[in-house]
């Protein structure tokens, strides 16, 4: 290999390292559903970032200084714009990329009832999946009262999947990626009962994404950043 190929390779190389250190920097937890859907939906836009996978127990200083609450996930834009909301990484992915137009682009107003039902379950059901698992953490009496409230939720879902292959439409959409992480908790806490549950067309909306590859690699497990601090390029190559 001559000078000139040398040259050429090295400042290939360069430009590869350049074109990775401008990638947006996330911060994630594997298990959190908020960092989880944060992930699906960085993947499904085929975007790419840094992943920095992490504790709570253990944060990173370097999160907190441009994130003082402490939780995950947070996105760190090349500009330096931090995102600290998991909708609103999901939203900012999408709103980059959205190859599968799962912001249903075409359909007006049908973002804002996705973002009504999000929030829904954002607060609502979330408040309500605590309780419950928390009572069955505790072995409390109260088990079969908390699964009864969550099973409001539950019903609406069923009834939706019933209707329709997704939550919205016979199309993918942005509920669904923003949902999954709570329903799969939902799912895990009496996985016994849940598998009798008479809720079949929530199993198997739900096994569609947990058997799915794109799952896999949303969870695929990487070296912790603070044990290894090694950014991890996640997303489409």
């Amino acid at each position: 290999m001559n000078k000139s190929d040398n040259e050429f390779f090295h400042g290939k190389s360069n430009e590869k390292a350049n074109k990775i250190k401008a990638l947006p920097i996330l911060y994630s937890l594997r298990n959190c559903p908020y960092a989880m859907r944060a992930r699906l939906a960085i993947f499904k836009a085929q975007q790419q970032v840094l992943l920095r996978d992490l504790v709570l127990s253990n944060k990173p200083a370097e999160m907190i200084a441009v994130s003082p609450k402490g939780t995950v996930p947070v996105l760190v834009l090349a500009n330096g714009r931090v995102i600290e909301e998991s909708l609103e990484v999901m939203l900012w992915a999408l709103q980059e990329t959205d190859p599968n137009d799962l912001l249903d682009c075409q359909n007006e107003g049908a973002l804002s009832e996705m973002l009504l039902l999000i929030n829904e379950f954002d607060t609502d059901f979330k408040s309500c999946l605590e309780a419950y698992k928390c009572a069955k953490r505790y072995q409390e009496d109260n088990v079969a009262q908390c699964r009864e409230v969550c099973q409001q939720y539950i019903k609406r879902v069923e009834q939706r999947l019933t209707e329709h292959t997704f939550l919205m439409s016979d199309k993918e959409s942005l509920a669904d990626i923003a949902l999954i992480p709570f329903i799969r908790q939902f799912a895990r806490i009496e996985r016994q009962w849940y598998l009798q549950s008479p809720y079949p067309m929530v199993r198997q909306w739900l096994n569609s994404y947990l058997q799915s590859p794109i799952f896999t690699k949303v969870m695929a497990k990487h070296p912790l950043w603070v044990d290894e601090p090694q950014d991890v390029l996640f997303g489409v190559n």
